[in-house]
């Protein structure tokens, strides 16, 4: 059984948006060390009381609110909930447990940090939380996740103080076990929800140092080739979640005049330099929706704002009769950095 001394559990190499000195990350306040601002300022960021951290500064904005609005991020989490998308929930978790699998070693101490781009309200990021749950408290993984809509890492962070899971509760847990270990209390270990951070960024500056995780995920967000090869290690796994030809053709032919069809490989050949193609995974999804559903659905997507309202609304309509049946189609690309 390992004392405190044995146990060597570092802080995920987060930085300052504004200097890019290393955030020192604290229960109330992450503050950057100043070492790399010329006049030694240390820049504070305090803890929201729901937990997250906001590290988007003004200049990284296009908008006053950026991202995902509250009703979309309502809609979505009312129709992900139903376990409409619930295949691609479980692709992602299947490549993330393959990959620890992969990797794990005999050093107990070995932990990883994975990165969740886009990680909206979380429900994607509760799947990989699970993926990444450890067999002990001592060294727990770590789950960054980072998005520019604040009213979704509100939701998200809300999540993780709920489950005990933000970064400081798992780090008081993990104190409290090795302070009874070095009193020589015998304990059992349960498996350990990881290290969570909900922080506001921009995926294109991730506050992050070169090369400090081992995997990113990022589903249906911008795919930013040169950002992701500088903070993952060499090795590391990047999943990337893309519609794939035909996602909800049926759908998109009543809404639109011409519905051109997914280019899902197109960003590969953007990839290349940084990244080598190791597998990519197709999940479909038949869905049967009711008004509601429907609604909420078209909500969470472009189609909302991009139809007109008249083709919306006979859409919604048509419902009346029977639920819409349309069918979702995904391709999950597994890359591995160079």
């Amino acid at each position: 059984m390992p004392s405190s001394e044995q146990v060597n559990k570092q802080l995920p190499l987060l930085l300052c948006p504004y200097c890019q000195s290393p955030l020192l990350p604290d229960a109330k306040t992450w503050l950057c060390d100043g070492s790399l601002n010329a006049k030694g300022t240390r820049h504070p960021f305090d803890v929201a009381r729901q937990g997250y951290v906001n590290l988007l500064p003004v200049q990284h904005k296009k908008s006053k609110e950026p991202g995902d609005s509250q009703q979309s991020i309502d809609a979505r989490h009312r129709f992900l909930s139903q376990g409409f998308y619930l295949p691609l929930q479980q692709q992602i978790v299947q490549l993330i447990k393959c990959y620890l699998d992969d990797t794990t070693t005999s050093d107990s101490s070995i932990y990883q940090t994975w990165l969740d781009i886009g990680c909206g309200e979380g429900y994607y990021t509760q799947a990989m939380a699970k993926a990444l749950q450890a067999p002990s408290i001592l060294n727990t993984h770590i789950l960054i996740a980072i998005d520019i809509s604040k009213p979704a890492v509100v939701q998200l962070a809300k999540m993780a103080k709920n489950k005990q899971a933000l970064w400081h509760q798992i780090e008081n847990k993990r104190q409290n076990a090795l302070s009874l270990l070095d009193n020589g209390v015998l304990i059992s270990f349960m498996q350990a929800m990881p290290a969570i951070y909900p922080v506001i960024a921009s995926a294109a500056h991730l506050p992050l140092a070169d090369h400090s995780v081992d995997g990113i995920c990022t589903i249906f967000s911008p795919i930013l080739p040169e950002e992701f090869a500088r903070v993952l290690k060499s090795g590391g796994r990047l999943l990337i979640a893309k519609p794939d030809t035909g996602h909800l053709q049926s759908m998109r032919e009543a809404l639109f005049d011409e519905v051109r069809p997914h280019d899902s490989d197109k960003f590969l050949d953007e990839l290349a330099p940084y990244f080598e193609l190791k597998n990519t995974h197709q999940v479909q999804c038949e869905l049967s929706l009711n008004a509601d559903s429907l609604a909420d659905l078209l909500t969470m997507t472009p189609y909302s704002y991009r139809a007109k309202a008249e083709k919306r609304e006979a859409l919604l309509a048509s419902t009346e009769q029977e639920e819409f049946k349309t069918e979702a189609r995904f391709v999950v690309y597994e890359l591995v950095a160079l």
